[in-house]
C-alpha cells in the first residue's frame, strides 16, 4: 500500500537508501579482499603475521645445546634392583613442589636401592568428592608411563604388598619428615639402616624437594635421572595433554607466535618476602596474616612488619603486570602480541592485570580459550558439595512464640535491639570473607579443598602451554626462599627441551633500579632507558644469562637449571666459557647435523620474507656505553 503520510514516505525512503548503502559497502569489501567476506571471531585484535627474529628467536648461540639425559645408557647397578625395601611417600604442596619432589624421590630410591611406591599427592586426596576416575598420583600424571619410563633405573609399584599394608596401618614402620635439600649423609647414614631393618619406610615431603640440588661430579647419572623423571617420565594424563594441545593450537592460529607470562603473584611468596605494603586494603591484611603464621611456625625468622618498598628495590618481590607490560613495550613487542597468562593463582585478581591488558589487549588465559565443557573433561565427574553457608534456625510456631512471651519476665520490658544486618551468601563466600570477623584464618572448607585440587590441574595445563610457548617471561623466579617456583621449573624445562627458544631471565633488582629512574615518565621513558633495558634482557637470553642463572638458581633447585649435566653441545666457541659442558657423542653428531641443516634452510626461507629492518640486531651495549648519557630523547610510543 502506498504511504499516505509524508513521514511514512520519508521513513521508507531512508530504509531503502540504508539497505542500498549496506549492499554497496559489502560489495566493495568483498571485491577489495579478493575473496568471500569473512569475520574471524578469534581475532581479538588485528594481529600481524610476520615473525621477527629479534622478538621471537631463536638464540643462535644456544642452538648447539641438545638434551642428553634420556639418550645416554644407564649404568648397571650391582645386585637386585630395589632389594633393600620399599619407600612410600606423602607429598604436600602445590604443583611446582610436587613436580620437583617426585624427581628427587626417584633419585633417592636409586641411591638407597629401594622400591618406590607411587607417591601420594595429598592436595588431591584431601579433597572430597572429586572424580573417582583419577586418584592421588593419577590425578595429574600418567602412572603407566611413569613406571615404564623408569623401569631401567628403579622399581616402581602402585601399592605396598598386602602384608606391609597392614603393618603400615599400625604405624610399625619409621617415618621421616624431610627438608627441602637433605644431604646424602642423611639418607646413607640414617635412612638406609632403618630401611634394611624394617624393609619399608615412610617419607613426608612438604618443601618442594628432599635431596640437595648440587651433587658431587661422580653422581652425574643421578642428576640425569632427575631430568629423565621431570622431562620424560612425568607425563600428564591424556585429558590434560589434550587440553594443552588445544590451547597451543588456538594461540598459534594463522601461524602467529605467542608469549607466555607467569606473574608469580602468590600469597605465600609475597608473605615470605615481605611484599605486603606494595598492595592495598584487604590484600595487605591477607599477606600479613600469612606472614604472621609463617613466623609462628618457625618458617620465617624476621619481623612481621618490614619495608616492602626496600624489598621491592632489592628484587625480592615479583614484577607487577604493569611493569612487565612496559618492559615488553620497550623491547619492541607490538600492541597485537598474543600473551598467555599462566598460573592458577594471581593474587590481586583481575584488578592488578588492568594496566597490562590496556597495553596488550590480546591477554588470554585458559578460561578465554576453552569452553566449560572442555575444562570439565579435565576435572572429570564430581559429586556436589554441601553449602558452606550455615542454615538459618527453624521457624517457630505461634504457640512456641506465645509461650516464650509469657516466660520472658515482668513487664514493662524494654524493646529488643533491632536485628543485625544479615550476611548474604555472596558475602560469606570467597577467600576474603573471614577477615572482617576473625583474627585467625579459618580451616579450609570443602570448597577450598576442592579448589586446591583443581589448581593442580590448571597449573599442569599452564605448564604445558608455557613450555611450548615461543617466548616466556617470568614475573618471579630465582626465589631465594625455601620453595621451588613455577617459573623456574618452566625455564629449566625450556632450557633442556629447546634451549634456543626465547626464555627471558630478568634480574629484578636491575629492573627495579631502571624503573626507579623513570617514576615520572613510565609511559614515555627516554631513549637511553630503553637502550639499557634491551641490553639487559638481550644478555639474559644468551650465554651470559645462563651463567648468571646458574650462579643464582642452581643451588636452590636443580630442575630450574639442569645445565651442564643434562645437555651436551656440538663445537661452539660462545659456550666455551660455560664450565662442565660436555661435547655430544659421535653417534649424536650426524643426526644433529641433518636436523640443523633443515632448520637453517627453513630459517633462511623465513628471513627472505621479512623486511630488512626485522633482521637487524640491537647494537652491542658495550660499544655505545660512552654515548648513553647523551641520549635523552623521549621514546616513541610505537618504537
Amino acid at each position: 500500500m502506498f504511504p499516505t503520510s509524508k513521514i511514512k514516505l520519508i521513513a521508507y525512503l531512508g530504509i531503502a537508501f540504508s539497505a542500498i548503502s549496506l549492499f554497496v559497502h559489502l560489495f566493495i569489501a568483498n571485491s577489495s579482499a579478493g575473496g568471500p567476506y569473512k569475520v574471524h571471531v578469534d581475532d581479538l585484535y588485528p594481529v600481524q603475521r610476520s615473525r621477527h627474529r629479534r622478538l621471537w628467536g631463536p638464540v643462535r648461540s644456544l642452538e648447539t645445546l641438545h638434551p642428553i639425559a634420556n639418550a645416554t645408557p644407564r649404568e648397571k647397578q650391582p645386585g637386585p634392583i630395589g632389594d633393600n625395601g620399599f619407600i612410600y611417600v606423602k607429598i604436600y604442596g602445590g604443583f611446582e613442589k610436587i613436580q620437583s619432589s617426585i624427581s628427587d624421590l626417584v633419585a633417592v630410591s636409586k641411591l638407597l636401592n629401594a622400591t618406590l611406591v607411587i607417591p601420594e599427592i595429598q592436595s588431591s586426596l584431601r579433597s572430597k568428592g572429586i572424580s573417582t576416575k583419577f586418584k592421588s598420583f593419577s590425578y595429574i600424571y600418567d602412572e603407566d608411563n611413569f613406571i615404564s619410563s623408569l623401569s631401567k633405573d628403579i622399581v616402581i609399584v602402585k601399592t605396598l604388598p598386602n602384608n606391609l599394608k597392614e603393618a603400615r596401618k599400625k604405624t610399625k614402620f619409621p617415618t621421616f619428615s624431610t627438608k627441602g635439600s637433605e644431604s646424602l649423609n642423611f639418607y646413607l647414614g640414617r635412612v638406609l639402616p632403618k630401611l634394611k631393618e624394617s624393609k619399608a619406610i615412610g617419607l613426608i615431603v612438604s618443601q618442594g624437594g628432599c635431596l640437595q640440588p648440587i651433587l658431587p661430579p661422580t653422581m652425574v647419572e643421578y642428576q640425569r635421572l632427575r631430568c629423565r623423571v621431570a622431562f620424560h617420565a612425568l607425563q600428564f594424563r591424556s585429558e590434560i595433554r589434550a587440553l594443552g594441545k588445544k590451547i597451543v593450537g588456538r594461540l598459534r592460529a594463522f601461524g602467529r607466535p605467542y608469549l607466555a607470562y607467569h606473574p608469580g603473584l602468590m600469597r605465600e611468596t609475597l608473605a615470605y618476602h615481605g611484599c605486603a605494603e606494595i598492595f592495598q586494603d584487604i590484600h595487605t591484611e591477607l599477606i600479613q596474616h600469612s606472614r604472621k603464621d609463617m613466623i609462628k611456625k618457625g618458617i620465617l625468622k624476621e619481623d612481621l612488619n618490614v619495608d616492602s618498598f626496600s624489598r621491592k628495590r632489592n628484587g625480592s618481590c615479583p614484577l607487577f603486570p604493569e611493569e612487565v607490560g612496559l618492559i615488553l613495550r620497550a623491547m619492541g613487542y607490538p600492541l597485537d602480541t598474543i600473551i598467555y597468562l599462566a598460573g592458577s593463582e594471581t593474587f590481586g585478581g583481575q584488578r592488578i592485570l588492568i594496566p597490562l591488558r590496556a597495553l596488550y589487549p590480546n591477554l588470554l588465559d585458559r578460561t578465554s580459550l576453552c569452553t566449560d565443557k572442555e575444562r570439565e573433561a579435565v576435572v572429570g565427574p564430581e559429586s556436589p558439595l554441601p553449602s558452606d553457608i550455615p542454615y538459618p534456625p527453624p521457624a517457630r510456631s505461634p504457640d512456641e512464640l506465645l509461650k516464650e512471651w509469657r516466660q520472658a519476665g515482668p513487664r514493662p520490658r524494654p524493646l529488643p535491639p533491632p536485628p543485625a544486618r544479615p550476611f548474604y551468601p555472596h558475602e560469606k563466600q570467597g577467600w576474603y570473607g573471614w577477615i572482617a570477623e576473625s583474627e585467625t584464618e579459618p580451616s579450609p572448607s570443602l570448597t577450598d579443598l576442592r579448589s586446591t585440587a583443581h589448581r593442580l590441574l590448571w597449573d599442569a595445563v599452564d605448564y604445558y602451554v608455557s613450555v611450548e610457548a615461543d617466548a616466556f617471561f617470568p614475573g618471579f623466579n630465582n626465589d631465594a626462599g625455601r620453595w621451588v617456583d613455577f617459573a623456574g621449573l618452566v625455564m629449566g624445562h625450556r632450557l633442556y627441551q629447546n634451549p634456543s627458544s626465547f626464555t627471558y631471565r630478568p634480574d629484578r633488582k636491575a629492573l627495579a633500579e631502571l624503573f626507579g629512574n623513570i617514576t615520572d615518565n613510565l609511559y614515555h621513558p627516554p631513549r637511553n632507558w630503553t637502550f639499557h633495558l634491551r641490553s639487559h634482557l638481550n644478555k639474559s637470553l644468551s650465554t651470559d644469562g645462563l651463567i648468571t642463572e646458574a650462579q643464582i638458581s642452581k643451588s636452590k633447585s636443580f630442575l630450574s637449571h639442569p645445565l651442564p649435566e643434562c645437555s651436551c653441545t656440538t663445537p661452539n666457541p660462545s659456550l666455551a666459557q660455560y664450565k662442565g659442558l660436555e661435547e655430544c657423542p659421535d653417534w649424536m653428531v650426524g643426526d644433529l647435523a641433518l636436523v640443523s641443516t633443515r632448520l637453517n634452510s627453513q630459517s633462511e626461507d623465513e628471513d627472505a620474507d621479512l623486511p630488512e629492518d626485522d633482521l637487524e640486531v640491537d647494537p652491542d651495549p658495550e660499544g655505545d656505553s660512552n654515548r648513553v648519557s647523551d641520549q635523552d630523547e623521549e621514546m616513541d610510543p610505537d618504537d
